[in-house]
């Protein structure tokens, strides 16, 4: 349990931080070149969604949050130490806080990776942290689990 409130913790502390460093040092609409094609940092004040679904919508973004984590509560309940089970419960828990925190604070999401190579919104640590989290629930309930259902 110690290792996934670590994981946890430490992922909400990596997106954190690196909002901070953007929002410090890189002007708001402004990119800067990481890796030539590939990836860019963008900043950007992001008020909805991905593909700008949602704009400026917060309260359904507070209500969604709170639904996903006691979600995820109850889900912890039953996962009985599945190791890819509960790291995606982990992870899905401090990205759904690390945008939950900005939303309160600032009402926007800071965003910054940029895929340069391809056509996708810009995102964060937080909403790839959720992705991976529910790549992974999903992977175990699909393929792994052997309850009976």
């Amino acid at each position: 349990m110690l290792v996934y409130l670590l994981i946890t913790i430490a992922t909400l502390a990596l997106d954190i931080i690196v909002k901070a460093l953007v929002v410090a040092n890189i002007p708001v609409g402004a990119s800067v070149t990481v890796i030539p094609g590939v990836l860019s940092l963008t900043h950007l004040q992001n008020t909805g969604a991905a593909w700008s679904m949602f704009q400026g919508q917060q309260w359904f973004f507070y209500i969604i949050t709170v639904v996903a984590l006691a979600a995820v509560a109850f889900m912890w309940r039953d996962s009985k130490g599945h190791v890819l089970y509960r790291l995606g419960l982990a992870l899905m828990v401090s990205g759904a806080l690390g945008n939950f925190i900005d939303r309160v604070h600032q009402q926007y999401v800071t965003d910054m990776f940029q895929l340069d190579f391809i056509n996708f919104p810009i995102f964060n640590i937080a909403d790839l942290c959720l992705t991976l989290g529910v790549i992974f629930v999903m992977i175990y309930i699909f393929f792994l689990d052997k309850s009976d259902k």
